[in-house]
Formats: C-alpha cells, structure tokens, sequence
C-alpha cells in the first residue's frame, strides 16, 4: 500500500500543483507540506483541507485510489443515529462553570456562492462552548455568534448547511484565513489574502464552480468584514 506522501505527491503531479500552491489552497505552511511529501511526517489534522485543495477524498490520500475503494465496498450500513458535534440549549438550561453559551444566529445564513440579499436576523438558540476552548482561541465570547452556510461554493469543508462560528472583533485580515463578510449587501464566507495596493481577493474551496474572485482597492469599499471563522461544525 502507498503511503500518505506517495498518495500526495502522485496527486500533486496529477493535477500540476506545486507545493506552494498546495499550501495556499490548504491553509497549511510550505514546510508542513515539504514534510508531509517527504515523508517526515506521517499523518495531519489538514487531511480534509490538503483534499479539498488537491480534488481528491481524504481517503484516497490516506489508504490509495484502490484502497479507498476497498475501505467503502467494506463499511457496513447502521441504522444508529447520531445527533453531531454540537447541542443546542434553550435559556432555561443551567451553564456548567467552564461553559458560556454564543447565539446562533438559524435565520442568518452566511452565503457560501452567490449571497443572500435581503436576510433578517432572529436570535434563537444558544450553542454551548467551554470558556479555555474559546479562551485557547483567543476568542472572547461577548464578540462570538454562530451562524448557518449557505451554497456550496465552500465545499467539501463546509457543506450547504454547516454552522460556522465568527469572532466579530477579528476584522483584520490575515492571509489565508477563512472570515464572513458583507459584500455589498450579500453575507459571504470566503478564504480572503490581500493584494498589493489594497485589493483582495476571495477564494472558495470549490474552485471548479466558484473562481478567486480580485478585487481592487476601488471595490474592496464594498466589502465589509464581520469576523474571523475560529469554528465550523459539519454533518455529512
């Protein structure tokens, strides 16, 4: 069986991606990358993003084309249900000491493709997070809101219906970095890098359907940025 350097490399040469690219497009360090492909490093918590960025399953990178295929003739249907990553808590429900509750925003929906025009804002539930998980991410939950995606353009991260969770108070942009923005109206998550002479440009997992989008310094006056994506929570 090949292993998970040979996995990426072959992929890599496949689909003509340099390993600055690959890094970019993955949200990861040009020497994590040079590791991962040299086979220092054996295994990673980007696996899903190094996919995404090299259009392939996490599986075909971690067990093979052929081992991937294997893997899912042999899983077994159940008929368990699981209720995902997170609880939603009404009012009435007592905080734990190390918890804090952020609201989640159901009928704000942060359009991953073309934007929602015209959305209302309804302050429903409440997600729970422990306050040394947000304090780890420098995250304070006074400036913290947990929102619905909408399309697919940031797929297969962020599926349609996935929820994300913003910090309002980080607005500045750091390259790379996936943040909600207001563009012109529209409600937007995009991976966002600044360009010289103050443009931006926004780019979405699904390169297929949804190219970077560049924006001069004239246009970026349309965009406002709300916050930094520090969480999303996905049900396949």
């Amino acid at each position: 069986m090949k292993t998970l350097a040979q996995n990426i490399r072959d992929r890599m040469e496949a689909i003509g991606m340099t390993q600055k690219e690959l890094a970019e497009r993955a949200d990861i360090s040009q020497v994590m990358v040079h590791k991962l492909v040299s086979g220092k490093v054996k295994t990673t918590g980007k696996l899903l993003n190094i996919a995404a960025a090299l259009r392939c399953t996490a599986e075909e990178l971690q067990y093979g084309e052929e081992g991937a295929k294997a893997k899912a003739a042999n899983r077994i249907e159940s008929n368990a249900e699981w209720a995902g990553g997170f609880e939603i808590w009404d009012s009435d429900t007592p905080l734990g000491e190390d918890e804090v509750e952020i609201p989640f925003y159901m009928e704000v929906e942060l359009a991953a493709g073309d934007g929602i025009l015209d959305c209302r804002e309804f302050k429903g539930p409440k997600l729970r997070f422990t306050k040394s998980t947000l304090k780890r991410q420098g995250v304070n939950s006074d400036y913290a809101a947990c929102v619905k995606v909408n399309g697919n353009s940031m797929e297969p991260i962020l599926p349609h219906g996935s929820t994300v969770g913003v910090d309002t108070s980080a607005t500045d942009v750091i390259d790379g970095k996936m943040y909600a923005v207001n563009h012109d109206g529209m409600l937007r998550i995009k991976v966002l890098y600044k360009l010289p002479g103050g443009g931006l440009r926004l780019r979405s997992y699904n390169t297929d359907e949804y190219p970077d989008e560049r924006l001069d310094a004239e246009q970026v006056k349309q965009i406002k940025v709300i916050g930094k994506v520090f969480w999303y929570s996905v049900l396949l």
